[in-house]
């Protein structure tokens, strides 16, 4: 497959941007490959540079359930591009998706737009902390909650031990008030809590990891953190900006039955446009200002474009009562189907799906968690990358990320990606 035009891009981006891309995994530095500039998507469909289409499994990351382009939110863009893009005051379209977010995602009270996933994570960590007056907050590992210092912070020597610095700019003293605990370990999380009870703030994590791949939580694992935060007074911090709209119309928490005190929402709920939210008890989001005393604020939260997109998107989820039981049948028929090839072929791989979520880890497995996910054969996965990139499917560009399937993704997109499936590993096994 040639790509003159994305790597002409790709020089020309390296430039004058630091790194060539404005987020890290897009330069497919994971896969040895560069990276392909897209032009226009539509459906399930991506268009790039050269001409090339691509059935898409990565779905901007997850953010576009309805696939791309879809006609309600262009649509509502459209017209509310026409009545301005900012204006720097409330607007009635802020309420009329909180009031739609709210009668979808059982433990949220009371919520607060903002622009990214990022933002909401680490404005719920300052709430959270605000709220309890203590300084701890418990993350587990493979885990992302966006790039704020609290969560750019790796393992520490021992599952009970501080974080230490993932990244230069995080420092020490943020690290030592972040507990880094390996997710599905329930001894571990016994520990750090009867250790240091009385300061953990709060419990934050994705009840559906993405980050390292998906991994899935072990039966009764999240009713565990539930049970330890409210005897200790900590809250729970549910990271949904991926699942939440992702695997049921209620997120994690609805299909695991555990409530949260604090949710973060983002992707699915700007529509394809950048919005992030937090929300959860009526009592906590009381502590922001102006009501309390926790300062949070932003130029661009509930942006009229963004609201109007985010609007249209949960609207359609809304009146469908059959979405989730589609996007479920259309994952597992996808997954089923791969790793039946890959069966046939004798590669260990371990499938995981959730809703419109799921990776194919190339190990026998179990994967429960980010060690046992980086036990999957990274070079294979290069290979495998490339030559389904070659034959039309755009899959996340990394072992350690999840794919996405979208309501435009249908039979025919998924014998394409069969198809291709089957090719490229009969190629990589002739190679």
């Amino acid at each position: 497959m040639k790509l003159e035009r994305s790597i002409a891009a790709f020089a020309r981006a390296r430039r004058v941007i630091a790194g060539g891309v404005n987020s890290p995994v897009r330069a497919l530095g994971a896969v040895g490959l560069s990276p392909v500039f897209m032009k226009s998507g539509s459906g399930a469909i991506l268009y790039d540079l050269d001409g090339h289409e691509y059935i898409d499994y990565v779905m901007s990351w997850g953010a576009l359930l309805l696939g791309h382009a879809n006609p309600a939110v262009t649509r509502a863009v459209a017209n509310a591009l026409t009545r301005g893009t900012s204006f720097g005051t409330p607007t009635e379209a802020e309420s009329e998706l909180a009031e739609l977010v709210l009668s979808m995602v059982p433990s949220i009270a009371r919520l607060r737009f903002v622009s990214s996933g990022t933002e909401a994570t680490a404005a719920a960590v300052r709430l959270a902390r605000g709220f309890t007056q203590r300084p701890k907050i418990v993350k587990f590992a493979g885990c992302y909650h966006g790039h704020g210092d609290s969560f750019l912070i790796a393992a520490g020597s021992g599952a009970l031990t501080h974080g230490v610095p993932d990244s230069p700019g995080v420092t020490e003293g943020t690290a030592r008030d972040t507990i880094v605990l390996p997710f599905n370990d329930v001894s571990a999380l016994e520990g750090a809590f009867e250790m240091h009870a009385g300061s953990i703030a709060a419990a934050i994590v994705e009840p559906y990891p993405g980050n390292m791949g998906l991994v899935l939580p072990n039966p009764g694992y999240l009713q565990r953190i539930r049970a330890l935060c409210t005897q200790t007074g900590a809250l729970l911090i549910f990271d949904e900006v991926m699942s939440g709209f992702r695997v049921a119309r209620g997120g994690a928490q609805e299909r695991e039955g555990v409530l949260p005190d604090l949710t973060t929402l983002g992707k699915v709920i700007g529509g394809g446009l950048p919005v992030g939210a937090f929300g959860g008890r009526a009592d906590v989001m009381a502590h922001l200002s102006p009501e309390g005393p926790v300062y949070q604020a932003g130029t661009l939260s509930g942006n009229p474009l963004a609201m109007a997109a985010g609007h249209a998107a949960l609207s359609v989820i809304a009146a469908d009562p059959t979405l989730y039981d589609r996007l479920e049948e259309t994952t597992r028929h996808l997954t089923e189907g791969l790793s039946e090839i890959l069966r046939a072929r004798g590669i260990p791989h371990c499938c995981t799906r959730a809703g419109s979520m799921f990776s194919v880890f190339f190990t026998p497995g179990p994967v429960t968690d980010l060690e046992s996910a980086r036990e999957s054969d990274r070079q294979l996965f290069a290979k495998y990358f490339a030559a389904m990139l070659d034959r039309g499917v755009y899959l996340a560009p990394s072992p350690f990320e999840t794919n996405f399937v979208s309501a435009s993704h249908g039979p025919h997109e998924l014998e394409r990606t069969l198809a291709a499936a089957e090719a490229s590993l009969a190629a990589l096994a002739a190679a």
